[in-house]
Order: C-alpha cells, then structure tokens, then sequence
C-alpha cells in the first residue's frame, strides 16, 4: 500500500515542483505556499483572558499558555513556522480576521452554520457541551427554557449569545467569562451560557465559588481554528497537522494536562 502524505509534506512537494518548472535555484518556502501575514510566521489571534484556554500565568502578569495556545504552538511547529499571538478582544477578534490582521482565530471558536458560511474553520480540536451556570442556591433554573425573562452575561458575538437569546434570555453584554462570572456573583444576572469546560477549569482554581451547572446542551459543540475564505492552503494545512497531533498522542496529552481527560474528540 502506497504511503500516504501529511497535509503539509504534499504542500511542499507541489512547491519543489514549481520551483523546478520555473527553474529558479531556490525553493518555494512554505511561508509564500500559505500566503502569511508575515512570512515564515503564524501570526494568530486569541484573547490571552479566557482560561484554561488562552490566559496569562500568574494571575495575568505572566506568560500566555492555555489549551489552544499549546495547541497550535504544535501545529506551528509540525509547519515548520515561527508564532506571534496577537491578543484581541473576543467582540473584535472576527473583524481583524477580516482586516488580515491575523492568519487565524485561537480561541475556541465553535462550528456553527454561520461560521462555516463566512469563515473557513479546520478540522475541530475540542469538544464539549454548553451549561448555564447559576449561583449554587438558584432553584429557577434547571432547563434552558428556564431562561426565558432572565438575564444572563453574554459576549454579543458568542456562540452562547445566540443561544441565550433563542432561550429567551435578555443579555448583558460583557468582554469575557472573567466579567461574567463577577456579574454573576454579585447578583447583577441570573446566569451565564459558557463551555463545560470553562466553568469546570475555574471551580477548579478559584472554589468553592458559589456556583453550579444548572443545565447543559443536549448535543456537544466542536470548536476549531478560523481563517478568512482565502486561506484554503493554511486551513487544509492546520488541518493536516491536527491529524498528525491526535495520531501521536499530543492533543490527547494536552487534553489530560489542562482538563484531566481527552476533550479533542
């Protein structure tokens, strides 16, 4: 049986051959074959304030880790690229994208129709339920339709908006699930709508917090890596790295480090 090749190693060969019908004595680089912002960089966008998957260390004074910055540091280094991470809000994270700002979105982007219609996103990296988190002596809330006439703290450009407001809630805008939370506490909303593993990493950290899961999503959102529509070459790319990550056991090691299962499949 024939070998199959990675993603990337196709990528190259294809520009071995150009170089050679062209005849030049270089080679194409793979920085020109994905059409980066900065050539030989991955230049990539996350909030830096969304724990346990984009955040700063010691208390946000240290350096930027988190699930999806380990994650595609992988990737950039199976793509043989360097990696520059330029922080942004998550209401403003798309509209870079489209300014060509960034080469991709790190920041647990959930597959939605929406998305999938205006983006290109790679294979999914995470996967796991949304939950409505409540405070721990709430007994109103036990279902989403339970949403209906409450208030809940929301980004306006989340997935969890969306969902929030077909509940019925009414939304309080905030920038991060940091905000939320305290909005939260302070018994400013009734809720929040946020991923499983967001709330669970914090009770976590931070507990006892006084707050509980109330309700979670009859089916598990999938989130992945989002690039403009002009970016096939990278997407197929990122994709095909990912393959070769969960083939070897690094997304799986990662999943452990940060949430003590595998949530990459």
């Amino acid at each position: 049986m024939a070998r199959r090749l990675t993603v990337f190693a196709a990528l190259i060969l294809t520009g071995a051959a150009l170089t050679a019908c062209s005849g030049g004595s270089g080679t194409v680089s793979a920085s020109n074959e994905f059409d980066l912002v900065q050539a030989g960089t991955l230049t990539v966008a996350t909030e830096g304030t969304y724990r346990p998957f984009s955040f700063h260390e010691g208390g946000g004074t240290g350096d930027l880790v988190g699930y999806d910055i380990e994650i595609i540091e992988a990737i950039a280094d199976k793509l043989d690229l360097k990696i520059e991470f330029k922080e942004t809000q998550w209401d403003a994270i798309f509209a870079g994208l489209d300014a060509n700002r960034f080469d991709l979105i790190a920041n647990q982007v959930t597959i939605n129709d929406d998305r999938e219609a205006n983006y290109l996103l790679s294979d999914p990296y995470t996967v796991s339920h949304g939950v409505i988190v409540v405070p721990k002596d709430d007994t109103t809330i036990t279902s989403f339709d339970d949403l209906a006439g409450k208030t809940t703290a929301q980004s306006l450009t989340s997935n969890w908006y969306t969902l929030a407001t077909d509940s019925g809630a009414k939304v309080e805008p905030i920038e991060g699930w940091a905000q939320a939370v305290q909005l939260l506490q302070q018994g400013r909303v009734d809720a929040t709508i946020n991923d499983e593993l967001t709330f669970l990493d914090y009770e976590k950290t931070e507990g006892p917090t006084g707050l509980k899961i109330a309700a979670e999503t009859d089916d598990a959102g999938e989130q992945a890596f989002a690039f403009t529509k002009d970016k096939k070459v990278l997407a197929e790319a990122v994709s095909g790295a990912l393959a070769e990550l969960r083939a070897d056991g690094t997304l799986a090691d990662i999943s452990t480090k940060y949430f003590g299962v595998d949530v990459s499949e």
